[in-house]
């Protein structure tokens, strides 16, 4: 037990040091540190978790200590933020990855309707799924769309919207597709919106962790003119905030939407549907005008992640 209990406090301290040394950022190190640092959360809780309960003094030392260094880099998550200023209209969106499509149809248009959602963020979107969609109602409440499928595999994605869409500039190639748009609200404002479905970092080997970095550097960033349409990039980023380069991705003048209002530890992803919620991978990003206003997490059965939920008001 007391090798174990070692073992255990080794380990967390070991993760907690990679994370507070970004050892991410390192290109001979980071294919096995970046999965890894997804965790950063759980060995904060762990480390403080086992400094109240481990009988042995070294172990338990060891833990409590890399429960406090991790807290200042983790716990700002749950910190709600001061709001701008912003008069321009609501918007409310949802992104959501359905598995390969097999996440259920009737449940995601209904979580549409109850939210009335202006604009639905799809990954893992196939062709089957598009057709499960339109029958369950979803062109009613979202008749514009904006789709990219590849028959029955996890890289298609697509964006529904209750107004116009205009196709924007698209991505360089990546792992999958990531439709980009304007989308056209009354009166003649527009938002610039993209859904994000990077190439995750696992298996943990050199050439999928480096293809993962170069599709977060290549996401856009925010426009520097106060005039510029607002950028909202959501879906599946496969990224926390323990990864440096999804905190280089916020660094380009985008928050996060959960992250404003003291919500950015909410779970999206687990390792098989139905089970509880083990890292936060969808985000939900935004022009730092933008003023969040509510953030929620759904169930979404016959999927791996939750249905993220966004409402915040324009500048």
């Amino acid at each position: 037990m007391r090798r174990i209990a070692g073992l255990a406090a080794g380990a967390m301290a070991g993760l907690g040091a990679a994370r507070l040394a970004r050892a991410d950022r390192v290109r001979q190190v980071e294919a096995p540190v970046a999965p890894l640092l997804s965790f950063a959360p759980q060995a904060m809780a762990g480390g403080l978790l086992g400094y109240l309960l481990l009988r042995r003094q070294r172990a338990a030392a060891v833990a409590g200590l890399t429960g406090a260094a991790l807290a200042p880099v983790v716990l700002p998550r749950a910190i709600r933020r001061p709001q701008p200023r912003a008069d321009g209209p609501v918007l409310r969106v949802i992104t959501a990855n359905l598995l390969r499509g097999r996440a259920d149809e009737g449940t995601l248009v209904r979580l549409v309707q109850r939210n009335g959602a202006d604009v639905l963020f799809l990954q893992e979107l196939t062709e089957s799924a598009v057709v499960r969609l339109k029958q369950a109602g979803l062109a009613d409440v979202l008749p514009h769309e904006l789709i990219d499928v590849r028959g029955e595999t996890s890289r298609g994605s697509g964006l529904y919207a209750r107004y116009p869409l205009v196709e924007g500039k698209s991505f360089p190639p990546s792992f999958a597709a990531q439709p980009r748009a304007r989308l056209e609200l009354p009166g003649g404002a527009g938002v610039d919106l993209a859904c994000i479905h990077t190439h995750p970092p696992n298996p943990p080997l050199p050439g999928k962790v480096s293809r993962w970095r170069e599709e977060l550097s290549l996401l856009p960033p925010s426009a520097d003119s106060p005039d510029a349409a607002p950028l909202v990039l959501a879906g599946d980023f496969n990224a926390t905030f323990d990864h440096e380069s999804f905190r280089a991705v916020l660094r380009r003048g985008l928050v996060d939407a959960a992250a404003q209002l003291g919500r950015g530890l909410l779970p999206t992803w687990a390792p098989f549907p139905g089970w509880p919620g083990l890292l936060t991978i969808d985000h939900v990003l935004l022009d730092p005008r933008c003023a969040v206003l509510k953030v929620e997490v759904h169930p979404l059965p016959g999927s791996d992640h939750r249905a993220v939920y966004a409402e915040f008001r324009l500048p």
